[in-house]
């Protein structure tokens, strides 16, 4: 069921002082956003962009992607809500055109830049759209050590960016956003997340695909991959054996689900051991030796706390194996290994191999402190305000393993009442074969926000999304995503590309 601006959307307005240089019921021009008043936050632009001119700043990826832009309003403002904070925002307004909407685009890794890209894709569906570098510039680095700037970084940026929008949004059209929608993956996905855990009146619906929910679980993980795979020379697997691995994986687990594709359906039903690659004579990127088989049998295995045993990180699923590089390369996952560099040693050139699992995580949990990870399951505030929450994750997730959003969907079923009460605003989407976000052998092209926008704005909740596979730009094979725990079951007969010969059960 659509509803419009909730309660308390625009009251926060009144905590920032906002003072419009234009009435509320009537439109301003897009020059004159500039006059824009907050206690706490000042518009530094307001341009006018003609159709197709926009020209992205220097070091952005060139001016083509944008040529097929409407005309818009861009502002850029810097947000102020402490001493420390220094928040740049940038928020896109449709010239004509707009569909009365406001969408939040999430960001990757550290957060360190504005993504245009984003933008430019919410603008193109009518949305008047906003973006924030989360209050710092780049990667990680020595920001990490300020506690204001880790809290701008891990919720208070996107919700500041926000407020500032929707006034925006006001000013420029003379009216409110009807609806309010957040869209990210990665970083992005944990910002959507922690968005409907923190302000449950932010937004009426949020895509939050591959969160990065448990950041400091998976700087560990990096750093365990790391420590095993470099214990010692003979324990590094080239990157040029990974086809073999992932030929093996493919080979015990693709044809469970009925349907040899060259996609593990579901990981989780997937009993491999990369020991049936191990070597008989001589070495080759076809086998693994003794200490490979060690290394690569870590790759699939959680961490877990050496003293407790309580488990801190999922291993990676069979199926992932192409992308190892991201945590099996030459050198230790670089998002990982800053979080201890700079967030908890204060010390650039620390040495991942001291890292302690049980003392150094709980100086790693005593900073964080829930300032970042969105492991919270109780969605219960978000789902009270009629909020809707799509997540998704590709099951060969090489950089955030997909069972970080499987087990974190089963602690929210549990604290949300059942399965049947979680789906009423909160439904998992599990994608075969899809790498981090995007890419990979499976079917990994959906139209996210259309689904998202059936259900807030017309009550359709999805049940199944269509989704496709494309090869030099033409598609090659459809299926059908299955709400978790469903899966895309074969009916016997027809091509095993075609996603109406499938259905979810």
């Amino acid at each position: 069921m659509q509803h419009g601006v909730r309660v308390g959307l625009f009251g926060s307005l009144v905590a920032v002082a906002v003072v419009l240089a234009a009435s509320p019921a009537r439109a301003a021009g897009c020059e004159d956003l500039a006059q824009l008043k907050f206690s706490d936050a000042t518009v530094t632009l307001a341009q006018s962009v003609a159709a197709g001119a926009f020209t992205p700043p220097a070091g952005g990826r060139g001016g083509n992607q944008y040529a097929d832009l409407p005309a818009f309003c861009r502002v850029t403002a810097t947000l102020k809500p402490t001493s420390e904070s220094d928040i740049k925002i940038e928020v896109w307004l449709p010239s004509s055109g707009w569909n009365g909407k406001f969408q939040a685009v999430g960001n990757g890794g550290w957060n360190g830049n504005i993504d245009q890209g984003a933008l430019a894709t919410a603008l193109r569906r009518g949305y008047a759209a906003a973006s924030t570098d989360t209050g710092h510039e780049g990667g990680g680095g020595p920001w990490m050590q300020n506690k204001e700037k880790l809290v701008d970084y891990g919720y208070r940026a996107v919700h500041e960016m926000t407020v500032k929008a929707k006034a925006l949004v006001n000013a420029m059209y003379g009216s409110p956003a009807k609806l309010a929608y957040f869209n990210g993956c990665s970083a992005g996905g944990r910002q959507g997340l922690k968005a409907a855990l923190q302000y449950p009146d932010d937004f009426d619906g949020i895509v939050a695909g591959a969160p990065a929910l448990n950041a400091t679980g998976r700087a560990a993980f990096a750093v365990y991959v790391a420590q095993n795979v470099h214990k010692d020379a003979a324990s590094f697997i080239p990157q040029t054996k990974f086809p073999a691995i992932n030929k093996a994986a493919l080979d015990a687990c693709d044809g469970l689900d009925g349907v040899k594709d060259g996609v593990i359906e579901n990981p989780r039903a997937c009993k491999f051991d990369p020991k049936v690659l191990a070597c008989s004579g001589a070495e080759s990127d076809g086998c693994l030796t003794a200490p490979q088989v060690e290394a690569a049998q870590k790759m699939y295995q959680a961490l877990k706390n050496p003293r407790t045993g309580k488990e801190i990180f999922p291993g990676l699923a069979p199926g992932s194996e192409l992308g190892w590089t991201t945590f099996g390369g030459q050198q230790p996952f670089g998002i990982g290994t800053q979080m201890y560099q700079f967030m908890v040693f204060n010390n650039p050139t620390w040495d991942y191999k001291t890292l302690n699992f049980d003392s150094d995580i709980a100086k790693v949990d005593a900073i964080e402190n829930g300032v970042i990870n969105a492991l919270d399951p109780n969605l219960k505030p978000y789902a009270a305000s009629k909020g809707k929450m799509i997540i998704y994750h590709g099951w060969a997730d090489p950089q955030i393993p997909s069972g970080s959003s499987v087990g974190y969907y089963t602690r929210v079923i549990d604290a949300m009442g059942g399965a049947k009460k979680t789906q009423e605003s909160v439904r998992l989407f599990m994608v075969p074969g899809m790498n981090h976000c995007q890419g990979g052998a499976g079917t990994d092209t959906f139209d996210k926000m259309a689904a998202i926008e059936q259900w807030v704005e017309n009550g359709k909740a999805p049940d199944s999304i269509a989704a496709s596979h494309q090869t030099g730009g033409k598609v090659d094979r459809t299926r059908p995503l299955c709400a978790y725990p469903q899966v895309a079951s074969y009916k016997g007969s027809g091509s095993t590309d075609d996603a109406s010969n499938f259905v979810c059960k």
